[in-house]
């Protein structure tokens, strides 16, 4: 089970990357396209970037329950964490939704992702951007951690262009908790089930293209990094 730490921050991890994202998507809506799908792209990955800095130490800044099962299917992530962590992260998003929702209580949707064609379209594209932010996250992270200063770019980077790509065609969620916030809080649920299923199948696909190129790593720890061997120190004699 991890620690009250971890769980705190993916928390506010959540809630941050779910407040600033969704929120770009609610101001672009309500003041005349201002931030433009650019924009929206932008927020976020910088957020996914900034939050990765801030606390890729202390949980791993998963912020996706998505990202926590890859992590777990590759084995770089105790599946006993699974449970606690997305239990967090659906909070977050729940609580930024609401605090959106306070904000902006005429909006309809509190920038919930939807299908603009049909479901088995957005289906698709769900599962392979969701596939290839597993991937990407699986090659620049250790353990459950990211690896050196450039990780957060690299997955905000993928994040933004993912959403350039796919946010006119299903929103470009890649993240259940991201889309299950604004779902429930704005009552749109009726398309909901795409994005709370072709995540986690996305995440499994990622896993298994991170096999085909990579030797499994053994399991570590999320919250904490292995801790180093003691060295061998000489008998007094």
């Amino acid at each position: 089970m991890p620690g009250r730490k971890p769980l705190v921050a993916e928390f506010l991890g959540t809630f941050t990357l779910v407040f600033a994202g969704t929120g770009a998507a609610i101001v672009n809506d309500t003041h005349g396209g201002v931030v433009t799908l650019v924009g929206i792209a932008l927020s976020f990955g910088l957020i996914v970037l900034s939050m990765i800095y801030a606390i890729g130490d202390v949980s791993g800044a998963h912020i996706n329950p998505a990202v926590s099962f890859g992590l777990c299917l590759a084995k770089r992530f105790p599946w006993s964490s699974l449970g606690p962590y997305v239990v967090v992260q659906c909070l977050g998003a729940l609580a930024a939704s609401a605090a959106l929702h306070w904000f902006f209580p005429a909006h309809e949707t509190l920038g919930a992702t939807l299908p603009s064609g049909a479901p088995s379209q957005s289906f698709a594209i769900e599962v392979i951007l969701t596939a290839l932010l597993v991937f990407v996250v699986l090659n620049v992270t250790q353990g459950a951690k990211e690896r050196g200063i450039t990780a957060g770019v690299v997955i905000g980077a993928v994040i933004t262009w993912e959403i350039l790509i796919g946010g006119p065609i299903s929103g470009a969620s890649m993240n259940p908790a991201r889309s299950l916030g604004p779902a429930i809080v704005s009552g749109k649920l009726d398309h909901l089930w795409i994005y709370l299923t072709a995540t986690f199948a996305g995440a499994a696909v990622g896993v298994a293209a991170c096999h085909l190129v990579r030797a499994p790593e053994p399991a570590q720890s999320a919250a904490a990094p292995t801790a180093p061997a003691p060295k061998n120190r000489p008998r007094r004699r």
